[in-house]
């Protein structure tokens, strides 16, 4: 209800920026009582609810569009259906976060637990060093020098082009590394900080020393102890960056070229098409809470002390 308020309740003559300034008022008013703008905002939503439910009928001018449910409605720019059109840029941003997950979990986690380890020592200050300048690094600095260094210079890979799963996995991957690279190494840094604060607070506690003082070794504790242990902070952060990285990764989509839900959402906001922004606002926000639904069962698995009820 708020999503839905904030955008149509906000000043400002829809009909005449969907309608292009060169429309005349009359044309102007059949794009409002075609898009509905005439009706009340509590008229607007309850029809906004139903399409959701059971879907809804839209008139394009010259006939009668059914929407099914799950209907977002439709676009203002293209009388396209919003959620095809969602399901059409989707899995673009999925395969974005989801493999960047992967390399930010696997390289923030591993020298976050190093840092822990080799605490005090030259390789642990340089590791902080190196994680303090991924934090401080923008996404398109990091994407810009590996596509200058990984394909201009050494021509290791070709510059980015988006390849669906489905038509070659391969090339899919190939095309993806380096988006993948330049998202993960910015969070990775935000993981490596927070897994060695976390990992420093649990080696400290009272039955690490018991261990320790069992002769249990080192490796042992850090590996099968303290890590999990230290891993609930790990899973809520992740958990926030996966839900909204889904909408959230605007720089590396629109940097790479990569046709998703971030990039479509700038484009949809800029020409004021409403329901494509409320639509995709509320997908984000759906993953946001999935996610963290999903990190609430996965602290029961790290930590025992959690019990879920």
């Amino acid at each position: 209800m708020i999503i839905y308020l904030v955008f149509y309740a906000t000043p400002g003559n829809v009909a005449q920026i969907t309608c292009g300034p060169r429309c005349s008022p009359v044309q102007v008013h059949q794009v409002a009582q075609q898009l509905h703008l005439d009706d009340p905002l509590y008229v607007r939503y309850w029809h906004f609810l139903q399409g959701i439910v059971v879907g809804q009928d839209y008139s394009t001018g010259t006939s009668v569009q059914h929407c099914s449910a799950p209907c977002l409605g439709l676009s203002y720019q293209t009388d396209q259906q919003v959620t095809q059109l969602i399901l059409t840029k989707l899995p673009v941003s999925l395969s974005l976060v989801f493999g960047a997950m992967v390399l930010w979990l696997v390289l923030g986690v591993g020298t976050g637990v190093l840092s822990a380890w080799r605490r005090g020592r030259l390789s642990e200050r340089m590791l902080t060093g190196i994680t303090l300048a991924g934090v401080a690094t923008p996404v398109f600095v990091i994407g810009l020098v590996l596509m200058i260094v990984v394909c201009g210079q050494l021509q290791l890979l070709p510059f980015p082009q988006y390849v669906d799963f489905t038509d070659d996995p391969e090339q899919w991957a190939w095309n993806l590394l380096l988006p993948w690279f330049s998202l993960a190494l910015i969070e990775a840094a935000a993981f490596a900080r927070l897994t060695r604060a976390s990992m420093l607070e649990t080696l400290a506690e009272d039955h690490i020393r018991t261990f320790r003082a069992y002769g249990v070794g080192e490796r042992s504790i850090i590996g099968r102890h303290a890590l999990r242990g230290a891993f609930a902070p790990v899973i809520a952060l992740n958990a926030n960056n996966v839900g909204s990285a889904v909408g959230g990764a605007v720089l590396t989509e629109t940097l790479f070229g990569l046709p998703g839900i971030g990039q479509e959402l700038v484009h949809a906001v800029n020409v004021v098409d409403l329901p494509v922004v409320v639509g995709m606002v509320l997908v984000i926000g759906f993953f946001v809470v999935l996610a963290n639904a999903v990190a609430d069962v996965l602290y029961a698995v790290a930590d025992r002390r959690v019990v879920l009820v």
